[in-house]
């Protein structure tokens, strides 16, 4: 514990202690995350952010195509958005008053229902994604007065116990249970083994990603559309997951425009404060918000400390002012066609290429073992010390020859994804083209020396990190 008595300066602290973040880290936070760093070469010691760059002590710019998992989808440090938070600092406002009304709160609300589709017209406010998920699932029983919730294979909606619990990827559910009862997976995209769980007729809602977060799955075309349909004629809720998909992340402020559809309940968060603070919304039809908040008694049955709070809604203001401004959905739209152009034909140049998919700004490439027997064997022995390894073998010489910071799309998969801020250059969009085209290139050409070395470094760096 610290004994200096004096009031703190967070930027000399920061300074003091910039050295420290990694031992910090393997004191008091999370050190197998340090090991994973560590063992990938990400470990950089992190000095600024910027736009769509992230800074190293030493002035070393990388081109952060991961954007925060979505946070950052306004690039790092907006100065519109840090400019609205002074001010709303400056004015001493009486944030959360928690038995009053915060003003800000109510204006934020009234943006979203503006931009969303006319069944959501109430809103309440959280402070991350999990917890809008949370709220959604609560509503969602408290409206219909059934238990079971349906979620999808592969399915992320959070960590949190419930939200768990109709999370569709059983490495983050194992040694955490017994989980919510009554939750129960369905294949994505499947109408038939939808309509045979809402059969049952005890089904409360389906919640359900329209562009899957691990591995970027799109929804088959008829499948939402379907999926609405089936649920209401069953008694059942649409929860529409845009966390990471909202915000114009796709090329529409929310994913579900691309087909047309109208839910009960959508939940927002990630990118809707620029990154500054944490921010969410739970999107809901009247009747489904009266159905829980049906009395005075029932006022505060649902709720967050922090939700619309006047920094996170400042912030979230002000991010939807530059989504608006600078025209980043149509943005979007654009150079996410534009990537698809430039990496569609890497399927027929690489056999390692698999399949180039995506929606607006959210991009993936998958990958798959190569024809030739020799190739092949070392692909066999790569996926057998652990499947989604060769992944690696482009992530990392991406962030460590080209400096851009990319991720691998899922636990056990073999597809590399981007998430690149809505404000990104289309240069270096293309510069990241180039830079992957090379490491396909390598990786493919001198597959048995690149995973010799790759796994010779990270087994180093794994020995060195313990």
């Amino acid at each position: 514990m610290s004994t200096n008595n004096h009031r703190p300066d967070v930027v000399e602290l920061l300074e003091q202690h910039a050295p420290d973040a990694m031992s910090l880290n393997q004191r008091h936070l999370n050190p197998q995350l340090g090991r994973v760093l560590r063992t990938l070469g990400f470990d950089r010691d992190w000095a600024h952010g910027r736009g769509p760059w992230l800074i190293d002590r030493e002035g070393h710019e990388y081109l952060d195509l991961l954007s925060g998992y979505g946070v950052f989808a306004l690039g790092r440090n907006h100065p519109y958005v840090k400019r609205q938070l002074q001010r709303v600092l400056e004015a001493d406002t009486p944030s959360l008053p928690q038995l009053g009304l915060s003003t800000l709160a109510g204006v934020l609300a009234e943006e979203l229902i503006g931009r969303t589709p006319s069944s959501l017209d109430a809103v309440v406010l959280t402070s991350s994604g999990t917890e809008s998920v949370e709220g959604a699932l609560k509503l969602a029983r408290a409206a219909t007065r059934r238990a079971r919730i349906l979620y999808c294979e592969r399915g992320f909606h959070g960590l949190t116990m419930g939200a768990l619990s109709v999370n569709g990827n059983e490495e983050f559910r194992e040694r955490f249970g017994p989980l919510l009862s009554d939750c129960n997976e369905v294949p994505f995209g499947d109408l038939d083994a939808l309509q045979r769980e809402l059969r049952r007729g005890d089904v409360a809602a389906l919640i359900v990603e329209p562009v899957q977060g691990k591995g970027v799955y799109l929804a088959p075309d008829d499948y939402l559309p379907g999926a609405l349909e089936l649920c209401h004629e069953a008694g059942a809720l649409l929860i529409v997951d845009e966390v990471q998909t909202g915000l114009g992340r796709t090329g529409r402020f929310l994913a579900l425009e691309h087909w047309g559809i109208e839910p009960d309940l959508v939940a927002l968060s990630k990118a809707l404060s620029g990154g500054y603070v944490p921010a969410g919304a739970l999107l809901t039809s009247r009747s489904v918000f009266r159905a829980t908040f049906d009395s005075m008694e029932r006022s505060v049955v649902h709720g967050s400390t922090f939700g619309g709070g006047d920094l996170a809604a400042a912030a979230a203001l002000a991010a939807l002012a530059v989504i608006d401004r600078d025209g980043l959905v149509a943005r979007a739209a654009d150079l996410g066609q534009l990537l698809l152009e430039l990496t569609r034909p890497f399927v027929e140049r690489f056999e390692i290429v698999r399949d180039v998919r995506g929606l607006g700004l959210m991009w993936a490439l998958e990958l798959g073992p190569p024809s030739g027997r020799t190739a092949r064997l070392v692909w066999e022995a790569i996926e057998r010390r652990q499947p989604g390894l060769f992944a690696q073998l482009v992530i990392v010489p991406l962030f460590r020859d080209h400096r851009i910071l990319t991720q691998v799309a899922g636990h056990h998969m073999n597809v590399i994804k981007v998430l690149p801020p809505l404000i990104i250059d289309e240069a270096e969009l293309r510069r990241f083209v180039d830079a992957l085209e090379q490491v396909l290139e390598s990786a493919e050409g001198h597959m048995l020396r690149r995973y010799a070395s790759l796994g010779m470094d990270m087994g180093l760096r794994s020995l060195t990190s313990r």
